[in-house]
């Protein structure tokens, strides 16, 4: 059975996104991704641009708020930012935490440029961080 990672954001439209993304791309049959928000904000089209730069596909994906059924069908809940990391419900005691103070980079600002480097940091700093999950949870780690 995969492992189901759960990744929680303030909106859901980008961090918990491009996350979910690469769980999907790297994570094979071995883990199942969903993302979801304390509230939703619409899917970022800059995490969408970026991740397709990548070869990720993530326009698909909705941008949703969290429910019971989401926390209890996940494994692990990754919170992306501290406003989810404060504000996270009650886990099921199945359910592992990881917290991971990422940058948000829809509040960047500058040129057009300046803030797609935003995005693509992102980008490359969750890519390394999920590798490094899926690595220590498929060698049967805790978190």
């Amino acid at each position: 059975m995969p492992t189901r990672i759960l990744y929680l954001c303030t909106g859901n439209s980008c961090r918990s996104q491009i996350a979910e993304g690469w769980t999907r791309q790297l994570g094979g049959e071995l883990f199942e991704a969903q993302s979801a928000g304390i509230e939703a904000h619409g899917k970022n089209p800059r995490a969408i641009e970026v991740m397709a730069d990548k070869g990720v596909d993530i326009s698909g994906q909705e941008s949703t708020v969290v429910t019971d059924a989401m926390l209890q069908w996940a494994d692990v809940v990754v919170t992306v930012c501290g406003h989810a990391d404060e504000q996270c419900p009650v886990l099921p005691d199945h359910v592992s935490k990881v917290h991971w103070p990422l940058t948000d980079p829809a509040k960047a600002t500058g040129t057009e440029d300046e803030i797609m480097d935003a995005f693509r940091a992102t980008r490359k700093e969750v890519k390394r961080r999920v590798e490094s999950l899926i690595t220590l949870l498929g060698e049967g780690g805790e978190v």
